[in-house]
């Protein structure tokens, strides 16, 4: 297995780390990743088939795990009882009674009311160039997912600061001062929702947060700690990911001047699936070998970790012809951006509703819309999104 090295921080690694992967892949399905200390699936096959493997899973083997600081006390509390680190049989768990609340139905009928709001949003665009990554990436998700779960939208600002404060955590490079504000926004947080599921125990409404507490697998509810955890979590994911999907999508087709066309009713799922696939939201994830594997040409000892780069799995040309290139039309094939396996992010539906609302009415209503400045991704990997997208219409 090959060793590469390059910094996740390094400038020219954040505004593109398409070439990294391109040298990655030429090397194999796995390779050893030096900066972080781990061997990296890069190709389409590794990634899906080790999201798939049972032997492999997002919790650290426990006679492994290291002793928790104090200091990080509120935000592990909140991640103890995360969908995103359980494995069965408790994640099968959480993850049923989670979606007999988050379900289909729930989801398509937010449709009507994400239009209204993208048109609510474009009316008060200002003439002058704007940020449209505050103005509307970033409005739609987080607002949606307020009206979803029945928080108040004056909570929105609140909800921002804390979810961006608990996600810094996974990006490279955090330090003691980034675990201190998460600390902080996760207890926030769970005081905040702490009190308002009391509320809605004694005042139920037609909301995602009195589903859940109503929601019941074999005789069990979600205990306290379990729904605090999983509204974080559906908070957190669910816009995160969509502000980045939709500003990078903006941005895509700024660039590449491709015809409005791709954003009619017949042709934007494949233009919402090109977006995911050529400059996805997320990066990285990790998963532990649970006992010894041999996948690839390498044996994996229990407690091992191993990354599954996203976007390297995006850009495979043994699946797409011309990888990097963006093509609205090609034919839809599965990418990895929503993950695999057991862990297939449950919000998945939602992202992609937004995104076939958000796009094509913000380019029918805005027809001149033009870059007013060269967007930069920010250094936050592994995630992948815009500082800010400046815009004139």
């Amino acid at each position: 297995m090959k060793t590469l090295s390059q910094s996740p921080t390094d400038p020219g690694f954040v505004q593109n780390p398409y070439p990294f992967y391109d040298t990655a892949r030429a090397e194999g399905d796995l390779v050893f990743w030096q900066d972080y200390n781990m061997p990296a699936a890069v190709s389409h096959k590794a990634v899906q088939d080790i999201f798939r493997d049972r032997r492999f899973g997002t919790e650290c083997p426990a006679e492994l795990a290291p002793v928790a600081p104090s200091h990080l006390a509120p935000w592990l509390a909140v991640e103890a009882h995360s969908l995103l680190e359980a494995e069965p049989p408790r994640h099968t768990r959480l993850r049923a009674l989670v979606l007999r609340a988050f379900t289909s139905r729930a989801i398509a009928a937010l449709g009507p009311a994400i239009e209204q709001l993208c048109h609510d949003l474009i009316d008060a665009f200002p003439s002058e160039p704007f940020d449209l990554l505050d103005a509307y990436c970033t409005q739609i998700p987080v607002i949606t997912i307020c009206r979803l779960l029945g928080v108040p939208e004056s909570m929105a600002p609140d909800l921002l600061r804390w979810s961006h404060a608990m996600v810094a955590m996974y990006q490279a490079g955090r330090n003691r001062q980034i675990e201190d504000a998460a600390a902080q926004a996760s207890q926030d947080f769970a005081a905040f929702l702490t009190e308002y599921i009391e509320q809605r125990r004694t005042d139920p409404r037609d909301d995602l947060i009195t589903r859940l507490i109503a929601a019941e697998e074999d005789g069990e509810k979600l205990s306290r700690a379990e729904l605090i955890s999983t509204c974080i979590l559906l908070l957190n994911a669910g816009h995160e990911a969509t502000v980045h999907s939709l500003g990078n999508g903006v941005r895509t087709l700024l660039q590449t001047r491709i015809s409005a066309d791709v954003l009619h009713p017949d042709t934007i799922d494949r233009t919402v699936e090109e977006i995911l696939r050529y400059d996805p939201p997320l990066h990285l994830f990790t998963r532990y070998a649970y006992e010894e594997v041999e996948l690839f040409g390498h044996r994996f000892k229990r407690g091992d970790q191993v990354a599954l780069l996203l976007g390297a799995a995006n850009r495979d040309p043994t699946v797409w012809s011309d990888p990097n290139t963006f093509d609205p039309t090609r034919a839809i094939t599965t990418n990895s951006s929503f993950g695999g396996g057991v862990h297939f992010c449950v919000g998945a539906p939602l992202a992609r509703l937004e995104m076939r609302i958000g796009l094509p009415i913000l380019f029918d209503r805005c027809p001149n819309l033009r870059l007013a400045g060269h967007p930069d991704y920010a250094d936050t990997y592994h995630f992948h999104g815009l500082t800010n997208l400046m815009v004139r219409i």
